[in-house]
């Protein structure tokens, strides 16, 4: 991608964050249109966080499990690229499962611990929790449960608050 394409692209997914995150903006079916659009322009270009943003929407807004699995794919493309938002929700995918991706607690753990330890806060509750009652076919261990809580705790202390929020 051209220094030139790749600004565009910044640019383009800058406005499509705005208009995703305006609450002076009505959310009428055009402008949401335009959004998606915008996002999935930039998720096609390979922007990280655009994968991340309108695959999450579209795996968790689709009607059709081919949008379903788009999704669950633009979202693992943004993971390996190491957005841990991403990374976050491609644990949420294997540990819930749909059509293209089964159910797979070990991956939902792998992708969970490279997003907790990237940072994100949810992440580590989730393996903190995990830990705790023996879920996602993890023993029960205390200290495991305590270390992700501390690192959850340091995270959400440190993080901007928008990262503590679902998009």
């Amino acid at each position: 991608m051209s220094q030139a394409s790749s600004l565009f692209t910044r640019l383009e997914y800058r406005l499509a964050e705005q208009l995703f995150r305006a609450r002076w903006l009505p959310r009428s079916p055009r402008t949401q249109r335009l959004t998606m659009r915008l996002f999935q322009r930039c998720a096609d270009a390979g922007h990280t966080s655009a994968l991340a943003v309108y695959g999450n929407v579209l795996f968790q807004r689709a009607i059709s499990p081919q949008d379903k699995a788009r999704g669950a794919s633009y979202v693992l493309k943004a993971a390996h690229s190491g957005d841990a938002y991403a990374q976050y929700q491609a644990a949420r995918i294997y540990e819930h499962g749909c059509a293209q991706y089964p159910r797979r607690e070990d991956h939902a753990v792998t992708w969970f611990a490279r997003s907790g330890e990237a940072g994100y806060a949810q992440a580590a509750l989730r393996l903190a929790q995990a830990y705790r009652w023996g879920e996602l076919g993890l023993p029960v261990d205390a200290q495991r449960a305590d270390y992700w809580q501390r690192l959850a705790d340091h995270a959400g202390a440190f993080a901007e608050p928008q990262q503590l929020v679902h998009h």
